[in-house]
């Protein structure tokens, strides 16, 4: 629906949302699904087609979820608890590097649930035995199999206890969640579970922590140190060092405020590499929990107070897709993915500056619908 009133769309800050949306690919967009993938480093997909359509919108070609799909199963991506203690999407051989920083951090935070469900360290030794076993020689298993084969190994998987330990041991850097698993008649959505010592992995770098800053600064910037430390889940003293360990890695182009070499606000767009004509109005459509709205402690460069708390986070953590246009949050859109509805179109749910045009918007979600047929 439109909603014309309510305080309007959003107030950005011209420069900065026209260069992140460069840094998200969203004006100049990847190659590449492995490049989209390398740059971005992780995109949040508690949404399993979410995330691979955050992913496919900011490569070039617009590329089939089938093409998306073909990237786990020749294991280039994973998803995993890379950080938050929330689902993301990573390249393999980032992973490593990725939970150097964030594991001990997401241990503690999930310390008290796991004494609450009696999961302690030797139930743990024990799963990650019996999966180690059981995942050894490129077998996977399916969720239902893992908790089958915790039940196999004398642990107990009543409430909820089985997706606590998958999560710690995804944490551990035992498993993670690659293939995708054949689904009839709708959009595949589960995964199944791999060893994450047999995919192709990479090197950890010397200082993961410092590589971590300059990745988010390079596919997030211009951002804060509190937009980092919100990303990652870090204590601010430690994303206040990655800061100054990224050196000159990253620029300050204003007082707190980063962005990468030669690509702060500013510069012109001709300089910056961005195309004024693929940025002069075209809406796109992001999918729920993107890294575009959320990846910020301060959402309120890109999108009105009001809206923003239309689209998320609720009480129960949803994010609703959005709609942009010109780099600001313009509005929410709804599709299902549900066996059956998923090739119906998507449609808007939400605008809320009645400037932009409808056929701007039926044609971002048209693509939208291309990449689910596909």
């Amino acid at each position: 629906m439109r909603d014309d009133g309510g305080g309007g769309g959003c107030r950005g800050t011209g420069a900065i949302t026209t260069q992140r949306l460069r840094s998200h690919l969203l004006s100049e967009p990847a190659s590449s699904l492995g490049e989209a993938g390398a740059h971005m480093l992780a995109v949040q997909a508690q949404e399993f087609w979410s995330g691979r359509w955050a992913l496919a919108v900011r490569t070039d070609g617009q590329p089939a979820l089938s093409e998306v799909d073909a990237a786990f199963d020749d294991g280039t991506l994973v998803r995993s608890w890379t950080q938050r203690g929330t689902l993301h999407i990573v390249r393999s051989v980032d992973l490593a590097g990725m939970l150097a920083v964030t594991a001990d951090r997401q241990q503690r935070a999930a310390a008290g649930i796991l004494r609450g469900l009696a999961i302690d360290e030797a139930v743990l030794a024990t799963a990650e035995r019996a999966a180690r076993q059981a995942l050894r020689g490129g077998n996977r298993l399916t969720r239902d199999e893992f908790a089958d084969l915790l039940r196999g190994a004398g642990i107990g998987t009543e409430r909820s206890r089985s997706n606590h330990i998958l999560s710690a041991l995804a944490v551990r850097g035992v498993l993670a969640f690659g293939p995708v698993v054949p689904r009839e008649g709708g959009p595949t959505r589960d995964q199944f579970l791999v060893a994450v010592d047999e995919l192709p992995s990479g090197r950890v770098p010397d200082d993961p922590l410092a590589e971590m800053f300059a990745g988010y600064i390079r596919s997030h910037g211009p951002a804060r140190v509190e937009d980092f430390r919100w990303w990652a889940g870090l204590p601010i003293g430690m994303a206040r060092r990655a800061a100054e360990a990224a050196g000159d890695r990253v620029v300050e182009i204003e007082a707190g405020l980063f962005a990468a070499p030669g690509a702060g606000p500013g510069v012109p767009a001709s300089v910056a590499g961005v195309d004024p004509e693929r940025d002069s109005g075209d809406v796109v459509a992001l999918p729920a929990f993107d890294e575009y709205f959320l990846s910020y402690a301060d959402r309120m460069t890109v999108c009105a107070p009001d809206l923003a708390a239309r689209i998320g986070p609720t009480l129960n953590g949803q994010v609703a897709p959005i709609l942009v246009s010109r780099g600001q949050v313009i509005g929410t859109w709804r599709h299902s993915v549900a066996a059956g509805r998923h090739r119906l179109p998507p449609e808007p749910a939400l605008v809320t500056d009645p400037a932009v045009a409808a056929s701007a918007i039926e044609a971002s979600l048209a693509r939208v619908s291309r990449f689910l047929a596909g």
